[in-house]
This record gives C-alpha cells, structure tokens and sequence, in this order.
C-alpha cells in the first residue's frame, strides 16, 4: 500500500518522484544523475522570473540530497560540492531571486554539505586549495560563506596558511573592489582563529579610517579572544553622541562589563536598556545581576515611569500586562486612546486579547476599534475578513458593557463607521453573513 501510495504521488508531483528515484537509486546511478543535472545547469539559458524561483530552489535542494546519496568520500563529496558552487554564474545570471530562495541554497544547504565532507577529508590541503580557487572569484556574494566556516574543517596553522595567501593575492590586486575582496577573507579568517590584532590591521588596512561600525567589529573580536580592555579601548573610540548601531555598541557594552566582573556598571547598563525597552526578558536581565529580591521595587518605580509618560508605546502596555498591573495598563491605554494606531496591529491583537481575558471591555474596544478603522481607511479589501471579526468582537463586548466614560457608545460608532465606510459593500455583506 505504500508503494502505491509512492508511485500516485510521484505521478502527481515531479518532485516526489525525484526523491523517490533517488530513494531507489544506486550511489552510482545518483552521482550519475547529479553530475548530468549539474552540467544541464550550467548549460540553460531559459530565464527564470520570480515566480519559479521557489521551483528551481526546491530543485536545487534535491539536486545536493541527490549528491549526498551518491557519494560517500569525502574528497570527491568536497569537488563536487565546489562544482556546484561553480553555476553561481550561470543560475543568478539567468533568474530573478528577489526573495533569496535560490540564494539561501548556496549560503545554507551547499555550505552544510561542504563542511560534512571537508571535516571528514584527511587531505586538508585538498580543502585549502578548493577554497582558494572558488574564492578568487565570487560575483553574486555566494561563496565567501565557506571561508567563514573553515575553522569547522581546518586546523589554525591551515587557516594562517590561507591568510597569507588571501593577502597576498590582496597585495597583488590594483583596484579597491578586489583588494577588499581579499581583505574581508582574511577578516573572517582572524576572527575564526581569534587572532584580534590581524583582524583590527586588517580593517584598517581595507578602509582606512575607521566608522563607527569598524570601532565596534574590532572590539568584538577583542572580547572573543578574550581581551576585554582592549575591546573597551575601541569602544571609547567611538562618540558618546553617536547613535549609529547604538543597539549592538549597547549590547557589547554589556557583555564587556560581564566578562570585566564590573557589577556596579552591568547593572547600570543593564538598567538603562530596561528603561529603553521594558519587556520580561530585559527585567530578568537586570534581576539576574542586581537580586530578585529588588523585582517589585524595580517593578513600582517603572510602572510610575510609564504611566508619568507622555507618549504611548505598545510595548509598554504588554509589559505592565506581563507583570500582572493589569489595573496600570488599562489606565495607561485610556489616558492616550488617542495614540492608538492600529496598524501596530500585532502588539494591539494581544493587549485586547488581554483586556477581554481580564474584563477590561472599555478598553479592548477602544483597541478592536482602531483596528477595524485602520483596515477599511486603508482599503485593504485581503482584511475584511479581520475586520469582520473585530466589529463582531465589538458587538460581542458592547452587550457586557454599561459604563462608556467619555468614549462614544458602541451604536455610535457603527453610525459613524457606516457614514464613514458604508461604499465598501464587500466589506458590510461580508459582515452581514457571518
């Protein structure tokens, strides 16, 4: 039965039979197949749109499953792998991949099967040489991913050799393009080996001055090796105004402080980001070097922050949910209705699923309301449906609720949504059955 099953599928899907056939196959007769399909690559032509790109990728996924199943050692595995990389030119030179599919082949699936084969092959020079020779040349930006994991298949006396190769080839370009080319290698090279003066030398030999985003690549590859004096040097080279990547410069602050043993500056640090974006992680972050024993302190002196504030961020509504100040969020939502945007409707979707949960009716819609508005202002006719479903959510909590303060009542609104809405007739009818 399960044959049959097979032999229906494959009858209806041409690539359930190409992964039956290969089910089937020798190892000879895949490698057979490989190698054919590999050479009609690179001898296509036919453009490839959009629209079929998810086909040739999923195509070309089978084609590497069709090299697995072929071959067993790990020299031929490495060539063959290299091989495939080699229709670079021919497949993004004939095809749109604006959706990164067919790219996400070389940079995931060819890159997983090299580092299988090559960390297996005893012939490390073999590796050294396919790597050099591939990388002289990479016009689609697809084959320096294996050079980013050659720590996974060579040693770092192996890894040094390839560097002063990359840098001489570097040496020997005369236009800034390739030099960088070469340069960025061994850049990712240092980093693998943590080698931090090679890979500081190296950015500043490719570029020169030194941004914002060098200071802080350099000081990264300080702290992986293990020197975070050095990686705090690099960061203070950068202005304390600067505001370029002021995440990651944050982010590695912190983790220098960490490895530095500085409590009293981690947990400033750690307290500031909390401020900057409350959520439960970045609170256990904090808690977790100041003591969980200072949570409802911390907690109380928050919420009176939040609540003192003039704006409205989703992320803080959520936030006083998650901490249970469920009394604090509806009073923050109700004080800045106005604010209310619902094309934020991802963060809104889940504060009103909360109100309704607690019965908090007013507010949860006051937010179903902005993002039923936001849909039929936009005219997006793909979202009736949700707005559909937000009205009778609507209509739901309209019967649980007497008390409207301030806000129009739910019959209200419906006039001034139909006075406002009422030429969309996809829209009503689509109300009108559910």
């Amino acid at each position: 039965m399960l044959a049959d099953a097979l032999l229906e599928l494959a009858i209806q899907s041409g690539t359930a039979d190409t992964m039956i056939q290969r089910l089937v196959a020798t190892p000879s007769e895949n490698l057979k197949r490989f190698k054919n399909r590999l050479s009609g690559l690179k001898r296509s032509k036919r453009f490839i749109d959009w629209r079929e790109a998810s086909k040739l990728a999923r195509d070309l996924e089978m084609l590497l499953q069709e090299l697995k199943a072929g071959v067993t050692d790990p020299v031929m595995g490495v060539e063959l792998v290299a091989a495939f990389y080699e229709t670079d030119e021919s497949i993004f030179g004939r095809c749109d991949d604006s959706s990164g599919r067919i790219g996400d082949v070389f940079r995931f699936d060819a890159r997983t099967l090299f580092v299988e084969y090559a960390s297996k092959c005893k012939d490390k020079g073999k590796i050294a040489s396919v790597l050099l020779k591939l990388t002289r040349k990479d016009s689609y930006g697809v084959r320096d991913v294996l050079i980013d994991c050659a720590k996974d298949c060579l040693s770092e006396s192996e890894i040094r050799d390839m560097i002063d190769a990359f840098q001489e080839q570097a040496d020997k370009e005369t236009e800034d393009h390739g030099r960088r080319h070469y340069l960025r290698l061994v850049e990712s090279l240092a980093c693998q080996i943590k080698d931090a003066r090679l890979f500081e030398e190296t950015r500043i030999e490719a570029w020169g001055g030194l941004s914002t985003a060098a200071c802080i690549d350099i000081a990264q590859v300080y702290l992986e090796s293990a020197d975070a004096k050095t990686a705090q040097a690099w960061l203070d080279k950068i202005p304390a105004d600067e505001t370029f990547q002021a995440y990651e410069r944050e982010e590695l602050q912190i983790e220098i402080y960490r490895k530095q043993g500085d409590i009293p500056k981690l947990a400033e640090s750690l307290h500031k980001k909390f401020r900057l974006h409350h959520s439960t992680d970045t609170l256990k972050a904090l808690l977790d070097v100041i003591g969980e024993d200072k949570r409802e302190e911390v907690i109380t002196d928050e919420v009176a922050l939040i609540l003192e504030s003039s704006g409205l961020r989703a992320s803080d509504a959520a936030f006083l949910v998650d901490v249970g100040r469920i009394d604090k969020a509806e009073e923050y939502l109700l004080d800045r209705a106005e604010l209310l945007d619902g094309d934020n409707y991802p963060r809104l979707i889940s504060l009103a699923d909360s109100m309704v949960s607690n019965a908090r009716h007013l507010v949860a819609s006051l937010i179903y309301r902005c993002l039923l508005t936001s849909i039929l202002q936009r005219g997006s006719s793909k979202a009736y449906s949700h707005a559909v479903r937000y009205l009778k959510k609507l209509d739901k909590i309209a019967s649980e609720l007497d008390d409207w303060k301030t806000f129009s009542d739910h019959t209200s609104f419906k006039q001034q949504l139909h006075q406002n809405h009422g030429r969309k007739r996809s829209f009503w009818s689509k109300y009108q059955k559910g």
